[in-house]
């Protein structure tokens, strides 16, 4: 189970006390009435959702309540940060980014990579 950390209760809770709730920073334009149907569509439906480092935003939704960001790794599912909401985006370090991503190109997400040895289920 993944523990994700609260930035108010500053604590780390298992995953089923959030809820994801999309992409993070995202800026509510400031003419609403006056978009076109096309321009209201693009902001409010059209998210990037790229594979690689993501900025969401996440509810601790049975804890404090609150609405904070998280930065994660949308293919391995770790979270390298989380912040409290109204915060700008934290600049990332390569040895951060590194931390967090797969093992290897074609690897399951989550899953060890492993050698399989000569006998069945050897693994090494």
């Amino acid at each position: 189970m993944l523990l994700i950390h609260c930035p108010y209760c500053e604590e780390d809770r298992p995953e089923l006390e959030f809820h994801g709730e999309g992409e993070a920073h995202i800026e509510r334009p400031s003419n609403m009435a006056e978009l076109s149907n096309e321009d209201f569509e693009k902001f409010f439906f059209i998210r990037e959702n790229q594979k690689g480092i993501v900025f969401e935003r996440w509810r601790h939704l049975h804890g404090c309540g609150r609405f904070f960001n998280a930065v994660r790794h949308s293919v391995s599912d770790k979270f390298i940060a989380t912040y409290k909401a109204g915060e700008k985006k934290p600049k990332l370090k390569k040895a951060e980014i590194d931390r967090v991503a797969p093992p290897a190109k074609n690897t399951p997400a989550n899953e060890p990579v492993w050698t399989v040895g000569k006998e069945d289920g050897d693994r090494s």
